[in-house]
């Protein structure tokens, strides 16, 4: 009789199935992966905008104080994104002919706001507060990284549950001096074991359970 088929037919099959096997053992290992790269995060990607703005220059070299551009920051939830009649405050007499600057000049002469592209977006059913962090020694770099270095600018961390659990669970770890608060070289000093448990008590900050409570954040 005939053989059906050929004699290295189990080791290709066996291979086949290790193959397979190894396959689904690693689809959650590289969907992990994936969940947490950059093209779903967008974490070091700076992605494109109408007018290629320059927080290293502007905040960092131009020490532009970042409350001029971001006004309601310590007083409302958002931070505020600069209308252009802001921009045109300098841009009026600086660079006033610059090709690069000729979308801000047209958003100013039509009186149409400039469609920038956000960075930092959560989903709609996490609330978030500016001005209770930055008010309360939390900043703006913990969560932003160094802004200010920034030739154009990127989101610096992937706002994750576990981001901000950690923050909410050990505040004492990331709270700073409320004068140091916009300072973006900032980093906890040798004795922020120390200082950061002084701080909490000073600001009144209710950390641990009251913190990680779902309704702080899900309203």
């Amino acid at each position: 009789m005939r053989q059906l088929f050929a004699p290295g037919a189990d080791a290709l099959l066996r291979l086949a199935l290790l193959t397979a096997a190894a396959c689904l053992a690693a689809l959650p290992v590289v969907g992990a992966g994936l969940v947490r790269s950059s093209y779903v995060t967008g974490v070091g990607v700076a992605p494109a905008q109408p007018v290629p703005f320059s927080h290293k220059h502007h905040s960092g070299e131009l020490k532009i104080d970042c409350r001029y551009c971001h006004t309601t920051v310590e007083t409302q939830a958002t931070a505020g994104i600069p209308p252009t009649h802001t921009c045109m405050t300098c841009h009026s007499q600086i660079w006033s002919g610059s090709d690069m600057l000729e979308p801000v000049r047209s958003s100013y002469a039509k009186d149409r706001p400039l469609v920038w592209t956000r960075l930092n977006k959560l989903p709609g059913y996490v609330y978030y507060n500016h001005a209770v962090h930055v008010t309360n020694g939390i900043g703006c770099s913990t969560c932003h990284g160094s802004v200010t270095d920034m030739q154009l600018t990127y989101r610096a961390n992937a706002f994750t549950m576990s981001f901000c659990l950690d923050c909410h669970r050990n505040p004492e770890n990331y709270v700073r001096p409320k004068d140091r608060v916009l300072d973006m070289a900032w980093s906890p000093p040798a004795n922020q074991a120390e200082i950061g448990p002084e701080l909490v008590r000073q600001y009144h900050i209710r950390g641990g359970e009251r913190l990680t409570e779902c309704g702080i954040c899900h309203r």
